[in-house]
């Protein structure tokens, strides 16, 4: 490899149990020729004395994905049925750096169930009021499928190195939004696990926050929290089948006949408007483009007539900025979008749909904070979902909704989704948007 030499042995193998080396050699002179040492030209003497050949760094990582790239993505020919199967794993792992100590290290993998065991060294048993150094000798348990212990290997060891070796790119933000899929959206650590991949650099940490937030609207949307058994109840008849009904009711009252789905995630709303001849164009929009390809998988797009494929269309977008694709359709729909944009976004979601796009009927649901008080296990003053930026009461959303439809020409009416509460309202709500003629 171009840091140096990759050796993968297995000190032992049989059918009850195999042990795979994988054992780096890294050549720091290499690093210095190919412009992949660390970071930093005040301290030249860095680039060839320095940790990297004795740790395991982001070329571990690298080197997990060239070694070990079939099982990283569910393949084996030979046994295909052990790809999917949980099975006891132990990983030793021969140094690795911590910046954040042991409780750090803890944070990231003790979440995603693994027993962990560490051995931290000194910087130096000579001078023991020295301390401890940030490298520990660490050993990791678990039950759960090899590609899925890859993965997290992939992208948290990289997460605990100081001195990354690899340029920052989206390339990097697809590459994090790939092996994070299914467990990074939920981890405690997952703001500070992006930044520390990303490098703190802004523009790709915010953008890889956006679209793991966009695919979490997607898989969690009847995931919000609760314990109460009723609550429980209307969430097994699907409290967001009932946005998606009441949205589908609303558009087919309005009469349109083009509508665009904005952050159509996985296209539930977009299956209900094709099973509707009233509408002849229906274009679903997200900010994750593997979220589009899952949308595409579920609606049968290779598979239906070319007729109903005239009438779809997917298309990679954001809701903050400004579109030409999205003018022309009578109506837009913002099913349980808006509560998870920063506050300081709305302004630019405005502008986008309502003053830019502007079409005749505009439906957004959001959720009502006020019916948090019935899901009993969620703390006061808590959000229902760890990505929600913010959640209104009726009043709140209905102050915002009002002053929208004033400054952009407007009218606005407002309807509850799901078990009304005399007290504190339904679980959703609803604003229906007309442009004044």
């Amino acid at each position: 490899m171009s840091f140096g030499k990759m050796h993968v042995f297995y000190p032992e193998s049989s059918e009850e149990r195999s042990t795979i080396a994988l054992l780096l050699d890294v050549d720091p002179i290499a690093l210095v020729r190919d412009h992949k040492g660390p970071s930093g030209e005040g301290f030249a003497l860095e680039h060839y004395v320095n940790d990297r050949p004795y740790v395991a760094s982001s070329f571990m990582s690298v080197a997990i994905s060239k070694a070990f790239r079939s099982a990283m993505g569910g393949i084996c020919k030979d046994k295909p049925y052990l790809v999917d199967r949980v099975l006891p794993l132990e990983v030793n792992i021969q140094v690795l750096p911590s910046r954040g100590g042991e409780a750090f290290l803890r944070s990231l993998f003790e979440p995603l169930g693994y027993q962990v065991e560490l051995k931290r060294y000194e910087l130096d048993p000579q001078f023991p009021e020295w301390g401890m150094s940030r490298y520990f000798s660490v050993t990791l348990r678990n039950e759960l499928k090899m590609k899925d212990l890859l993965a997290h290997l992939y992208v948290l060891i990289p997460v605990l190195d100081n001195d990354k070796h690899y340029w920052i790119s989206e390339h990097e933000v697809q590459k994090l939004e790939e092996k994070g899929n299914g467990w990074l959206e939920q981890h405690p650590e997952k703001e500070l696990i992006i930044k520390r991949y990303l490098k703190n650099v802004g523009a790709f940490t915010r953008l890889a926050k956006s679209r793991l937030s966009e695919e979490e609207i997607i898989d969690n949307k009847e995931e919000e929290v609760s314990s109460n058994d009723n609550v429980k109840e209307e969430r097994k008849i699907s409290l967001h089948q009932q946005r998606l009904n009441k949205a589908l009711d609303e558009l087919k009252l309005s009469g349109a006949q083009s509508v665009v789905d904005l952050g159509c995630g996985e296209g539930k709303l977009l299956k209900l408007l094709m099973k509707e001849a009233q509408f002849n164009n229906i274009v679903g929009m997200d900010v994750s483009y593997r979220t589009l390809e899952n949308a595409k998988s579920r609606l049968n797009y290779e598979r239906i007539p070319q007729k109903q494929k005239d009438r779809l269309g997917l298309i990679h977008g954001s809701l903050t900025y400004r579109d030409k694709r999205l003018k022309g359709f009578d109506a837009a729909a913002v099913i349980e979008v808006i509560e998870h944009l920063d506050l300081s976004r709305l302004a630019s979601f405005e502008r986008v749909v309502f003053e830019s796009a502007r079409p005749l009927t505009v439906v957004i649901t959001t959720p009502n904070a006020e019916y948090n008080v019935k899901y009993e296990s969620l703390n006061e003053g808590a959000f229902r979902h760890s990505d929600h930026r913010f959640e209104w009461t009726r009043a709140e959303f209905e102050k915002w909704a009002s002053g929208i439809a004033t400054k952009y020409n407007y009218e606005v009416r407002f309807e509850p989704i799901g078990d009304w509460d005399v007290e504190v309202g339904a679980p959703s709500q609803m604003g229906v948007f007309k442009i004044k003629n």
